[in-house]
């Protein structure tokens, strides 16, 4: 599945709406189309459900191959795109794995609908991946960037996360997530909401610290 739309935790491929997308509104859903482009992703964390191998074969969000940024276009042009009040970069694996991709289908899709707003979800851990700044690269393309930023210190995170760049990793984050201040007008920082209220209060504080915004998320278990 490579667009989506999300309703009640369950996804479901776009190719089941009409080609006017009257349907999402009319039956209840938000009007934000998801776009998948990957399954790869720089962590492992202990909340997600990719960690499961059998799930991940059978979820309908797995790729069973990357597609390509034609195809997606293609699958786009499909579509009058009058009805959709969002267009979110996020899916099985981390966006960003395919940075120049996605900032080519998504330079595309404001070329043509630019009054529909963009976001890209991301875990913040571009820069350590690709080794250099990553942050300008959205710069005049995304209206939202969203960065998981899941614990608040550096051992809690790289404990949730697992990814393989260790302890350094929390900080690249947070320094990713204000760096795109200066390049996107929304940077939202997200935690899920099973982490507790104490601990929800500590990553406040961290994003008060560093000038950052705190989205509080309900936990998805599809």
């Amino acid at each position: 599945m490579i667009l989506y739309t999300v309703k009640n935790g369950v996804y479901y491929n776009l190719e089941d709406f009409k080609e006017d997308l009257s349907d999402l509104g009319e039956n209840g859903f938000p009007n934000k189309i998801y776009i998948n482009m990957t399954n790869r992703c720089s962590c492992s964390c202990t909340f997600c459900l990719r960690s499961l191998k059998e799930f991940n074969e059978h979820n309908s969000l797995w790729l069973k191959e990357e597609p390509s940024v034609e195809l997606v276009k293609e699958l786009f042009s499909k579509y009058d795109w009058s009805h959709v009040a969002e267009i979110i970069f996020c899916g099985f694996g981390e966006p960003t794995m395919r940075f120049d991709d996605v900032v080519e289908v998504a330079r595309w899709l404001k070329s043509i609908h630019p009054d529909i707003p963009l976001r890209i979800n991301t875990n913040g851990l571009s820069d350590l991946v690709f080794g250099e700044p990553t942050a300008s690269r959205l710069a005049g393309i995304f209206d939202t960037v969203s960065i998981s930023l899941n614990s608040s210190t550096a051992q809690k995170y790289l404990d949730v996360t697992r990814n393989r760049f260790g302890l350094a990793s929390y900080d690249a984050m947070l320094s990713f997530a204000k760096a795109c201040q200066r390049y996107v007008p929304n940077v939202v920082m997200t935690v899920v909401d099973v982490i507790g209220a104490e601990e929800v209060a500590a990553c406040q504080k961290v994003c008060d610290t560093h000038g950052l915004q705190l989205r509080v998320r309900p936990y998805e278990a599809n």
